[in-house]
């Protein structure tokens, strides 16, 4: 579509509006070009789509002034090469003296413009097709238009730079790879001639160890073989001879021989011929194949990742600041193009701390975890400010360089949360710190730049106080959201479940204490199906319980299996998932409470979960992990880990994907993390129990802000809940209320 068309027969020419710029073909080439029911024009050099008008291309607009440019080139007679000349000294040539002429009206000159249909015409051509259209001298609108297509020219040019990086940035990649491709199969290759090589020798090996055990052999047989043939030809000579000699000799020849023919046949009757084989048959050849072709066939890893720097992130206090002296981590997250979580290590991440005069400053040590996050550890041992570089590919990940200032130990200022106060522990029992949740001051660990705290929360509303009446709560633990504007308490002290409204009007409360089905024990998790059912986790019924969305009592499942549901989840296919605190692990049931899978147990690997035990922690001498449980919009499993300080996702399946958090009161760092739920953009909201706060987290684990909650502190929050409306809801298990907060996604 670029450039004329070399059918000279063709008279009209028409414009497509295209991403191409001057995008021109003769009528009959674009009819030629088009199929007939096609409702789009591609551009063949740009691929750019145009919608073409209902009428197809007959519809579209003719456009005057490439027609009659070229006319300009094809009338040029002193230019022996016309394909050489630009467009813009043809257009410099017909406005010097060569004025275009209108080619609907022969003779005509265009002098005005069509303001509507932005194009250039004749007298006549606004007293007819554009008669009601507003036109213009073309002069009036001639240095208005070319201003501002130099302005857009200007503007698109400044581009050409950043684009020739960029082509030259992904050429150098493009030659990177086919160069280590190149390396990789002269080392394929290499290695199995080498392979090859080793074989063939280890062949000839044991082919010549083969020969020279077989020739041993055979010159021991061969020797007793000569030793019995040579005795047996000794007997059948001496007796033929004694034969013949008894046959046909006379009395005075047989007495001759008698004595010389006994003693000989004497000898030989008591000769010992080695008449029992002095070697064996044995020998073959055992060559163990199976585990050596299990090895060939595992033979060489190709590895390699998808991660890019752009979309990759670092997260973690030691990206701005340090204490002189510490040992300080940060976590890298790889990311692909598309800024989704990479979940394979080996990607090649390199750090490096420069000094304010460019000089080294520390060794950064990179540890893969095989996850697609790694931990970059350092220590600085003096104060100042730093130049953190974090390169994955020898290109800076997202944010890089970071400025990192270090002071003394003694420098770093106290938050107010340092302060020890006495909190009660999910369990009930004594023996923790009580933190008081205010916001975190301005100072090296935070700020209060918008920019850097982008979530802006602030309380709406409480609801409650210690008490059994309606409204009034003991210890309340799960909260859940319904999406007709309800939300759900399991007020766990009052064995009771209350219900309310969006705007914390109370609706209704159930529940009976006991240990039969339909009765409470404990209610600790609660959730709304996809059916309004109301699902219980009964910590000490060790079941869950499924009441209607008027309180009746519909079934209970896990009974048998479950030692201590904790937290409760419905994800996408209707599966209950339950997070088992005593057991260390997590369940997953169908709705009729056929067990599909389970994952998890105790300790402190990934896909396991801490069990804290000592003596004074609870009866049975620990306190389990494992607390709440949330499903994002992947149908993947986020759980929070309360004694690995940590929030772990996995797969719909179990698989652990990947972690985040870990022991801290920095932000992304958790002091026990309890309640947990995702927006609609897949971002995490953790409860922080220890640290009395909330924190946000996009999908990929990275800190985004917390949620604002110095107007009426926390007090060891427990569930948390996204409420319909958007609000994020909060089981204040401290103070015996919930509260809901502005969210702002």
């Amino acid at each position: 579509m670029h450039g004329g068309c070399q059918d000279q027969n063709c008279l009209t020419f028409k414009l497509s509006k295209s991403g191409c710029g001057f995008s021109v073909l003769k009528s009959c080439c674009l009819q030629n070009y088009i199929p007939p029911e096609s409702l789009t024009l591609s551009c063949p050099v740009c691929r750019q789509t145009s919608i073409l008008p209902e009428k197809g291309v007959c519809a579209l607009q003719n456009n005057f002034f490439i027609t009659n440019l070229m006319e300009v080139l094809q009338r040029d007679p002193e230019c022996s090469r016309p394909e050489s000349c630009s467009v813009l000294e043809s257009v410099s040539a017909a406005a010097a003296g060569k004025p275009l002429c209108c080619p609907n009206h022969e003779g005509k000159v265009m002098e005005f413009y069509c303001e509507s249909c932005e194009t250039a015409m004749c007298l006549d051509c606004t007293e007819g097709e554009h008669r009601e259209h507003v036109t213009v001298p073309l002069r009036d609108v001639v240095e208005q238009h070319k201003a501002a297509l130099k302005t857009q020219l200007d503007a698109i040019r400044s581009r050409l730079p950043q684009l020739t990086a960029a082509i030259e940035l992904v050429s150098e990649i493009s030659r990177q790879l086919n160069e280590r491709k190149n390396d990789a199969v002269a080392e394929i290759t290499s290695t199995f001639e080498e392979l090859e090589r080793v074989l063939h020798q280890r062949k000839t090996a044991l082919i010549t160890d083969l020969e020279n055990i077989c020739g041993a052999k055979q010159k021991v047989l061969q020797a007793q073989l000569s030793s019995l043939l040579q005795g047996r030809d000794h007997i059948q000579s001496s007796c033929s001879f004694t034969e013949q000699a008894l046959s046909h000799g006379s009395a005075t020849e047989v007495l001759l021989v008698q004595k010389q023919m006994s003693e000989r046949v004497t000898a030989l009757a008591r000769h010992d011929f080695p008449e029992r084989p002095h070697q064996n048959a044995h020998l073959d050849c055992q060559v163990e194949t199976e585990g050596l072709r299990r090895s060939i066939q595992n033979l060489g890893v190709l590895v390699t990742t998808a991660a890019v720097a752009h979309t990759s992130v670092a997260t973690g206090e030691g990206l701005r600041h340090a204490a002189t002296g510490q040992h300080h981590t940060v976590t890298v997250t790889t990311k692909d193009k598309d800024g989704e979580l990479v979940r394979t290590g080996n990607a090649v991440l390199k750090a490096e701390i420069l000094s304010a005069d460019g000089n080294r400053a520390a060794e950064a040590e990179v540890t893969d975890n095989k996850n697609g996050t790694y931990e970059v550890g350092y220590a600085l041992r003096s104060e100042g400010e730093y130049s953190f570089a974090l390169m994955l590919y020898g290109q800076p990940i997202r944010g890089s360089p970071f400025r990192l200032r270090a002071v003394k130990p003694s420098d770093v200022p106290q938050s107010p949360d340092d302060v020890k106060r006495r909190v009660k522990s999910p369990s009930g029992t004594g023996g923790h710190i009580r933190q008081k949740a205010v916001r975190r001051p301005s100072s090296m660990y935070s700020t209060t730049k918008k920019k850097e705290n982008p979530i802006e929360d602030e309380l709406i509303y409480r609801v409650g106080s210690r008490g059994r009446e309606k409204g009034e709560f003991t210890n309340l633990q799960g909260i859940s959201a319904s999406s007709n504007g309800r939300v759900v308490v399991a007020d766990s002290n009052n064995q009771c479940i209350q219900v309310f409204s969006n705007d914390g009007q109370f609706k209704m409360r159930f529940g009976v204490r006991g240990r039969s089905p339909g009765q409470l024990q404990r209610p600790t998790g609660v959730t709304v199906d996809m059916n309004g059912d109301i699902v219980v986790a009964d910590y000490d019924n060790r079941w869950v319980s499924i009441f209607s969305s008027d309180g009746k009592f519909k079934n209970k499942i896990g009974a048998g299996r479950l030692m201590g549901p904790k937290g409760v989840a419905v994800d996408k296919n209707g599966h209950i998932i339950t997070v088992d605190n005593k057991a260390c692990c997590v369940f997953i049931f169908q709705s009729n409470g056929k067990l599909v899978t389970k994952f998890g147990g105790r300790g402190t690997s990934d896909r396991q979960f801490a069990e804290k035990l000592g003596p004074n922690l609870n009866k049975s001498g620990s306190v389990f992990s494992p607390h709440f449980v949330a499903v994002n919009n992947k149908n993947e499993i986020i759980v929070t880990d309360f004694h690995n300080h940590s929030v772990k996702v996995y797969s719909a399946d179990g698989e652990f994907l990947f972690k985040f958090g870990s022991h801290g009161e920095g932000n992304g760092q958790f002091n026990a993390p309890t309640g947990v739920a995702v927006d609609a953009n897949g971002n995490i909201i953790v409860a922080d129990w220890g640290n009395s706060r909330i924190q946000v987290f996009d999908s990929t684990g990275s800190f985004l802000s917390y949620i604002n909650t110095s107007a009426d502190p926390l007090y060891g929050p427990q569930g948390l809940a996204l409420t319909s409306d958007g609000h994020v809801a909060v089981a204040d298990s401290g103070n015996h209320c919930f509260k809901v907060y502005r969210y702002l996604q």
